[in-house]
């Protein structure tokens, strides 16, 4: 199968620039294996098995042999040989010039403590699974740079997918296996499969502690409807403890754990102090790397949807968070989220290592948009009260903060691009690109 470029692989350009070696990490399928091929010159895997035994002897006595081999050179499982760490690292100090010589990919199901951290040799690259616009799901004819970069940017795009895609791509999710399947109903296997092999095997195999496979699955439930929101861990632990004997230090480390394996993630609170009267709430959103897992979990499938869209709309947006993330990692921004007590909120908050940012509200039907446009303006209006309040006391003022750079609604069935009166980008969500 022919590859496709990934947004992880501009991330790598710039690494090579200044790093001798690159570990990429992330989910197990996600495709960190096959990027690094496309780049490698010599393919050291360790878990084939015609090869195993020889190499990882190799590994363990006199790893410095693999170096010879021409280069860039991939240690696939590298933690199969956790020597490889250091030789590399040690390799790296020996010639400081020659960046991009090594590449480590490794299954994250597997955590191995190195003596020494790699920290100006070994660079670590996050990578998800496939975006809507990788997979080709997506038209890519709106930029989401772009809307930051310039503020008359207004492209002319049409959606051409329908509600019902979405249903789909939710349960189907990023994996790039599902490329290469033909049968559409065989696509949807691959999530999961991927859940199973999470609290069966994977939870207990990342650091060699036993876990129980049925907290684990109960605890990836409770995630999964609680997916997208700001509920608290205390609230998730109750749900498992309703039918499990198990204590809170307990379920924190199988949050830990799969955290660890690349299955769930927490979303910072985007906290600017600009209100006085009102708290903002600083609580962390819960996600799925990819939110075919949280369907799996909930033991739904596409048709499912049709008659619980509040459901779809959580899942859906955490599609839409996944990809940002993606496209935050690609241009080295931060994806944040903000609620407040009076309920003003904004999805998200794209943010650039520059300081600008977008606020994004994500939505399933364009029914929505016009809450969704008055709560972003409501946003925006509250930004700039604070700064025009921030200098009445001139011996004490206030910090300023920038105004956003976009206003921006992303809509699953939105029938086309296009700029409200307000000045709020309407987006459908199958033409978004990084």
């Amino acid at each position: 199968m022919k590859y496709i470029r990934r947004l992880t692989d501009a991330v790598i350009d710039r690494r090579l620039k200044a790093f001798n070696a690159i570990q990429i990490a992330g989910p197990k399928g996600c495709g960190k294996t096959r990027t690094c091929k496309e780049r490698c010159k010599t393919c050291i895997e360790f878990q084939d098995e015609e090869r195993r035994e020889g190499w990882l002897q190799i590994a363990e006595t006199a790893p410095s042999l693999f170096f010879g081999n021409e280069k860039p050179i991939l240690f696939d499982e590298w933690q199969d040989a956790p020597k490889i760490w250091g030789a590399v690292r040690k390799d790296c100090d020996d010639h400081p010039e020659d960046t991009g010589s090594y590449y480590l990919t490794g299954s994250s199901s597997k955590k191995i403590e190195t003596p020494h951290t790699g920290t100006g040799r070994i660079t670590t690259v996050n990578m998800m699974t496939m975006t809507l616009w990788e997979s080709g799901d997506s038209d890519g004819s709106v930029s989401l740079t772009e809307y930051l970069n310039n503020p008359d940017y207004n492209p002319a795009a049409l959606s051409r997918m329908k509600l019902e895609d979405l249903f789909y791509i939710v349960c189907r999710g990023g994996w790039p296996r599902c490329l290469e399947i033909r049968d559409h109903e065989g696509k949807l296997e691959i999530a999961k499969d991927y859940y199973r092999q999470i609290y069966t095997k994977d939870i207990s195999a990342i650091d060699g502690i036993r876990r129980d496979p049925e907290i684990a699955r109960i605890l990836l439930q409770s995630y999964a409807r609680n997916t997208a929101t700001i509920a608290k861990k205390t609230s998730i632990y109750a749900d498992v403890q309703a039918t499990q004997n198990v204590t809170d230090p307990t379920l924190a480390s199988y949050v830990n754990a799969l955290e660890r394996l690349y299955v769930i993630r927490d979303l910072d609170a985007w906290t600017p102090q600009i209100r006085s009267k009102t708290a903002i709430r600083a609580s962390k959103k819960h996600i799925f790397t990819d939110p075919s897992v949280a369907a799996a979990a909930l033991g739904i499938s596409p048709d499912y949807f049709r008659n619980d869209l509040n459901v779809f709309g959580h899942l859906f947006e955490n599609l839409v968070l996944r990809d940002l993330l993606a496209y935050a990692e690609a241009h080295g921004a931060h994806v944040m989220h903000y609620r407040d007590d009076s309920g003003l909120e904004a999805d998200a908050v794209y943010q650039t290592e520059d300081g600008r940012y977008a606020l994004i509200e994500i939505k399933t039907g364009t029914n929505a948009i016009g809450q969704a446009e008055k709560g972003l303006l409501r946003l925006k209006q509250l930004i700039i009260a604070h700064n025009e309040k921030s200098s009445d006391n001139p011996a004490h003022p206030k910090v300023k903060y920038r105004e956003p750079s976009a206003l921006i609604i992303i809509c699953a069935n939105a029938p086309m691009a296009y700029t409200t009166a307000g000045g709020v980008k309407v987006v459908p969500f199958c033409c978004l690109k990084d």
